[in-house]
């Protein structure tokens, strides 16, 4: 589904389960403006259409023991179309990288790891990151303090 075909009702349900994806129909309904029946339609192609794509739940990671997050910039020896496959396909194997994005500038990749303490991420990065052929250099960011994380997109004329 393009945005163009994204009416200001299916902005309105989207921004609602943002800011809460556990809201029942009948509350998310009255909240949009729709009787119940319309507005699980609504959602049900929404979902169909892709534009949502799951539901989860945020946990605090500190409170589990993951408090360190590190920015990690890889930049590979080549950037051929198997090697950039490769190094995206063991990437997403491990469990610490939480993002991962394609670069431009001096790095080709940027990740975001999270890890227990600097002793974790040391053997991160001797038992998985350094294994991976590909990589001609890692430089890590370690992050001091999160001032702000967002989850909800700012959609076009939701509010």
């Amino acid at each position: 589904m393009a945005i163009s075909e994204i009416d200001p009702i299916d902005l309105r349900i989207l921004d609602a389960l943002q800011e809460n994806a556990r809201i029942s129909n009948v509350d998310l309904a009255e909240k949009v403006g729709l009787s119940p029946s319309p507005c699980l339609r609504r959602l049900k192609r929404l979902e169909q259409d892709g534009l949502i794509r799951g539901y989860m739940t945020l946990i605090d990671q500190n409170a589990v023991g993951l408090p360190v997050s590190v920015f990690v910039s890889v930049a590979l020896k080549e950037q051929s179309e198997p090697v950039l496959e490769e190094f995206e396909r063991r990437v997403r194997a491990l469990p610490q990288v939480m993002e991962c994005y394609l670069m431009t500038g001096t790095s080709d990749y940027l990740l975001r790891v999270v890890t227990a303490d600097l002793a974790a991420y040391e053997r991160f990065l001797k038992d998985h990151l350094t294994r991976i052929p590909a990589i001609g250099s890692i430089q890590s960011s370690f992050a001091l303090k999160q001032v702000s994380a967002r989850t909800a997109l700012p959609l076009p004329g939701a509010g």
